[in-house]
């Protein structure tokens, strides 16, 4: 009898210990998140969770939820491009302060070029040429020539690269350029790759290719590694041509999804000196992954002869920056814009600063317009950017629903003249979490061109007024509350 009341009063004093334990580690893990300061609505969103989900809210927060954009993810000490990048930067802001830099830009969106020096050096450019190349084949088509055509290098760096059809075929031709001496390096994310065969990889490095994975992650053993994704697409061949945008390696991109149908997406073909900004973010993640550099420098940025006037700046961000500069670049063009503003974009999950200003510029009578897809490749993403439309529809914003299929280009046009083309959606994610890159584009043709498509698009598309969006089914609008919750956090 003793023995089993001596049991009952040991189970109960190690269930008050076990409850003791996890109420201390629920308070200390919310008064870290508190402490951080960061967005209110996503501190709430982080305390709601860890509340919520006992357990698995802690696992997930620490697994996702760090924030170390403060922290410095890696060292760029070794990197001697570094120097030469800051020197360059110091002699454009002092011209941009005597308005001598970007005199042929458009006084509205001059101020950008000085944003995006200070908050990323991100290096103004005038003497480029920019292709707009439109979906899968025609982006392939682009790529497989200039690689074919590569002497010296050719650097290549995707959040997906597949083993499919399209994959392979680029990976062969990698191969025979390996063979003739041409240097081959390739970035793939760990993550965005998961599904991509070691035989295949394998096959690359025993022809002389050089592959690496950018932040390998190996489940189920989650490390913060597996929140913070390389979303870049670069290509760049013997540091002439550059291509930057929405297509990864890929069979959908040209064939489709069987679930979606069309791949509908949007890529940029560069020559000029913007493309040795390009190579630049390149090797940065190159030392990042690889811990080598690239010399000499001459040999990977080599000088261009005149090839266009097209104003262009490569901006990189991602959480081993102080400042998101591409997110503060999208809202300085939306508060600047005085006729329209058309994205692109296939999640819309924006913060409260951008979706400010975006709400701010449909009422203050700027014509703005977004397109995002009919269907999602994600269902909480989904619901989640459904989410947004009432309010944004309330304050004059357009939205249209792409319904040809997947709508995946990541493309901003203002007033005919501002044009953005990258890897970034209009999410939290890619403001923070993601590492992107967007060509941000001062000129009237090219920006033009763009708007051109995006109206061509339209014709493929559903305008959703506010009378039929308020007559959605209940339970449809119970969902986007529910993963509304859940947006700071995607």
């Amino acid at each position: 009898m003793m023995q089993n009341i001596l049991h009952y009063l040991l189970q109960i004093n190690l269930s008050y210990l076990f409850q003791g334990i996890y109420l201390f580690t629920i308070f200390f893990v919310v008064g870290l998140v508190i402490h951080e300061k960061r967005d209110p609505v996503k501190t709430i969103s982080w305390v709601l969770v860890i509340i919520l989900l006992p357990i698995v809210g802690v696992i997930f927060y620490f697994v996702f939820g760090q924030n170390y954009r403060k922290q410095k993810m890696f060292s760029r000490k070794g990197l001697k491009d570094i120097a030469f990048i800051d020197k360059i930067q110091e002699e454009q802001l002092l011209s941009f302060s005597k308005n001598k830099l970007g005199k042929h830009v458009r006084s509205d969106f001059r101020s950008i070029i000085g944003l995006l020096l200070n908050n990323s050096k991100s290096l103004y450019t005038e003497n480029n040429s920019v292709k707009i190349l439109n979906n899968g084949g025609e982006t392939f088509d682009h790529i497989v020539d200039a690689i074919s055509k590569a002497e010296v290098y050719i650097h290549l760096e995707y959040y997906i690269f597949s083993d499919d059809k399209i994959g392979t075929r680029i990976q062969q031709l990698l191969i025979e350029k390996a063979a003739k001496g041409v240097e081959v390096c390739l970035i793939y994310d760990d993550v965005g790759s998961w599904y991509l065969k070691s035989t295949f990889v394998q096959e690359m490095r025993q022809a002389g290719i050089q592959v690496y994975p950018f932040m390998e992650v190996s489940f189920p053993w989650f490390t913060r590694k597996v929140n913070f994704r390389n979303h870049r697409k670069i290509v760049v061949v013997d540091g002439k041509v550059g291509f930057v945008g929405g297509v990864n390696v890929a069979d959908r991109y040209i064939e489709g999804d069987p679930k979606l149908g069309f791949w509908r997406d949007t890529h940029l073909e560069m020559v000029g000196d913007a493309v040795r900004l390009l190579a630049l973010v390149f090797q940065m993640d190159w030392y990042f992954v690889s811990g080598k550099t690239f010399e000499p420098l001459d040999r990977y940025l080599p000088p261009f002869g005149k090839v266009g006037d097209t104003a262009v700046q490569i901006c990189s961000a991602g959480p081993d920056s102080d400042w998101a500069s591409i997110m503060q670049a999208y809202f300085s063009a939306i508060t600047k814009a005085k006729k329209h503003i058309y994205i692109s974009t296939p999640y819309f999950m924006p913060n409260e600063s951008i979706l400010t200003a975006i709400k701010t510029a449909a009422l203050s009578g700027v014509d703005v317009r977004i397109m995002i897809p009919h269907k999602s490749d994600s269902a909480i993403v989904y619901w989640s950017t459904l989410s947004y439309l009432a309010e944004m529809l309330e304050a004059g914003v357009k939205f249209y629903f792409y319904e040809k299929g997947f709508n995946h280009s990541k493309i901003m046009m203002v007033d005919g003249s501002f044009a953005s083309v990258g890897t970034a959606n209009l999410d939290i994610r890619s403001f923070e979490d993601n590492f992107e890159v967007s060509a941000f584009i001062y000129d009237d043709a090219v920006t033009q061109e763009l708007e051109r498509q995006f109206h061509a698009d339209l014709l493929n598309c559903r305008l959703i007024t506010l009378h039929y969006w308020e007559r959605r089914p209940f339970i449809n609008s119970l969902k986007e509350g529910v993963a509304r919750l859940f947006s700071p956090l995607l």
